[in-house]
């Protein structure tokens, strides 16, 4: 019911900027972030926008009390292309027209000109629209937080963005041409031929046989900056300010309360290039079924996905194919797991002298926990059972194996059942939900052999499993196949777990049980894994450090 819209209603209600100062920091930062990158595109690089966080905390916190409040007739950041965005907007959602009085706008830079006032992507910023008899109740909630808050404008019912500055006119034009006009480029989508090249039989490599060998390919992939521990990265950040933390980064997915409640939010981000250069439109999937696998590892229902699209220039071929493509499957994806995108950009022309980066389109998905105290973490403990969920099959292609052991980056990547993912995921909420799992995470890059030394490694506690099965060891260890979790239940929540995932239809393989401190693999009867904890713990965590 607290719900508010970024629509600019009511013809003659004020529009409002509040927080930071304009500055002339990420001018053309939108436009730039879709530029071919080259010796001469240094000098017009614009400058990076400096955030304040203690700022942006004041703007979060006011704006919650206005909204609270009840006088907000529509509100929004300001993002890229700052009031430009914003304001356009927030007219054409309405229907509406705007007026802009620039000479109020505040800056911290000399003499800004309305072009840089218009287009600076200053951190901190947001523009509502409240009517005139509400102006002095949204200043004085402004005043008590001590963050800027100033008229800069009125809502218009002509269709038209009118730029006022030092009393002249300096801009008018419709705001359908900004917002809903834009130019649409139809351009051909061919399969490109560098495909036929990279989707090898990625089966053919010598096999990896051996205990020796095997413990050692899983100890090299550990140790490899894609598989292994990102704690250098997200332990520079302070995750558990305020308090509201429940599960810090480092798992399947942190946990955050809703406070309040017994509600929690589980947030993830992925992406996977590799896999998305060997195949756009699998890949693509992957990406969003990834996330949504992490999701529920931790218990949450995943409800909407953000995304981050990397490419180089559409320009080329090739590039708009995997584009193209692997856009076409993230929405498969969402379609089938009901997680609309709300939002997200794009950056293209990602280019150097050796060519395109890899497609990376990223997916950040948050979900929700129900009952935080039935959230699922993502560390083995002693004297658990281990299980296996979904079905491991022959698929090594672009994985982790190929290329930090055999070499190659190739092959064909995993096929994506999203009919079998959607099965994992509620079979998955639904355990969580009834307290059936102590321990999660999915498998991904690496495989299983990877995602066992995880569980093991952050619980501190080795494990004793055995598998049989039709593939080869190597194969069997480090496939990639999609669709897979494994989970540390109790031995009293074993059987209850079991029914779970006959009706849901999961496939569940019973390994054996967290002990000692080793991590011991048995395939068809044979070692397969035999590695002491703290050296798996040495590769995974020196993976980045290194």
């Amino acid at each position: 019911e607290h719900l508010i819209r970024g629509e600019a209603s009511g013809a003659g209600n004020v529009l409002m900027a509040v927080g930071a100062r304009t500055g002339r920091d990420g001018i053309h930062g939108a436009t730039f972030a879709s530029e071919e990158l080259t010796e001469e595109s240094e000098s017009r690089r614009p400058a990076v926008q400096v955030g304040d966080p203690f700022m942006k905390k004041l703007v979060m916190e006011s704006c919650l009390e206005l909204i609270k409040s009840g006088i907000v007739v529509g509100i929004q950041d300001m993002g890229a292309a700052g009031l430009t965005c914003s304001s356009a907007e927030m007219a054409s959602k309405a229907g509406n027209g705007m007026e802009l009085n620039l000479d109020k706008v505040p800056c911290r830079a000399e003499g800004m000109t309305p072009y840089e006032m218009m287009l600076s992507e200053s951190q901190e910023r947001m523009l509502f629209v409240v009517k005139p008899e509400d102006v002095e109740q949204a200043q004085a909630i402004f005043a008590r937080w001590e963050v800027p808050c100033v008229e800069v404008g009125k809502v218009t019912d002509d269709g038209r963005l009118r730029l006022f500055f030092e009393g002249e006119e300096v801009g008018d034009l419709p705001v359908r041409a900004l917002v809903d006009e834009c130019p649409v480029y139809e351009r051909p989508v061919e399969r490109p031929a560098y495909l036929d090249e990279v989707q090898v039989d990625a089966l053919g490599e010598p096999e990896v046989r051996g205990v020796d060998a095997l413990t050692g390919a899983l100890e090299a992939l550990l140790a490899d900056a894609t598989v292994g521990s990102k704690r250098w990265i997200y332990e520079q950040f302070d995750h558990m300010v305020q308090g509201n933390t429940l599960q810090p980064p480092g798992g399947a997915a942190a946990v955050v309360e809703v406070q309040g409640t017994k509600k929690a939010l589980a947030m993830t981000l992925d992406g996977d290039g590799r896999h998305v250069y060997l195949d756009p439109f699998e890949g693509g999937k992957a990406t969003v079924a990834e996330a949504a696998r992490n999701l529920v590892c931790v218990g949450a229902r995943p409800l909407a996905v953000t995304d981050n699209l990397n490419f180089g220039s559409p320009e080329k071929q090739a590039v708009y194919y995997q584009l193209f493509r692997s856009v076409a499957g993230m929405a498969e994806a969402c379609r089938a797991f009901e997680t609309p995108v709300i939002g997200g950009n794009v950056s293209l022309y990602n280019e150097h002298t050796e060519g395109a980066i890899y497609p990376t389109p990223v997916v950040g998905m948050v979900g929700l926990i129900e009952d935080y105290d039935r959230a699922v973490g993502g560390a083995l403990r002693p004297g658990l059972k281990v299980a296996v969920l979904g079905e491991t099959r022959a698929e090594l292609g672009g994985s982790a194996l190929r290329a930090v052991v055999h070499g190659k980056k190739d092959g064909a990547p995993p096929k994506i059942d999203l009919q079998a993912e959607r099965a994992l995921q509620k079979a998955m909420v639904q355990a969580a939900s009834e307290g059936l799992l102590a321990a999660a995470r999915d498998c991904s890059h690496g495989g299983l052999a990877v995602t066992l030394s995880e569980l093991a490694i952050a619980g501190s506690v080795g494990a004793e499993l055995h598998f049989e099965t039709d593939l080869r060891p190597d194969h069997f260890l480090f496939s990639e196949s999609a669709g897979r979790i494994v989970v540390g239940v109790e031995e009293e929540h074993a059987k209850a777990l079991t029914s779970v995932m006959e009706a849901h239809g999961v496939p569940l393989i019973w390994a054996g049980q967290a002990e000692g401190d080793r991590l011991r693999v048995q395939v068809n009867g044979e070692e397969a894994i035999d590695a002491a904890l703290e050296d798996l713990r040495d590769a995974f965590e020196g993976a980045l450090w290194s």
